[in-house]
């Protein structure tokens, strides 16, 4: 999962290289924690959340039958 969240947001944003995806697993979920350059944030946000809340949706297709739910999350660099 985590190599496609990094195909999908590299090809968005100005600074690819800047680019982590943590992998964190709780009870329920499995969290990636995505990293991103500050300038790229708004990028991979869209607006109104929109770009976002596609690849959230493009990994919980590929995440179905998992046992787990799968979140993805934007790391906040403040």
């Amino acid at each position: 999962m985590k190599p496609l969240i990094e195909t999908i947001v590299k090809a968005l944003v100005d600074h690819p290289e800047a680019v982590a995806v943590e992998r964190r697993e709780e009870e329920t979920a499995v969290i990636y924690e995505l990293s991103v350059h500050e300038d790229d944030t708004g990028k991979v946000i869209g607006k109104q959340g929109r770009t976002i809340q596609a690849i959230r949706m493009v990994v919980a297709a590929a995440a179905v039958g998992s046992p787990k739910r799968v979140v993805v999350q934007v790391k906040d660099k403040g």
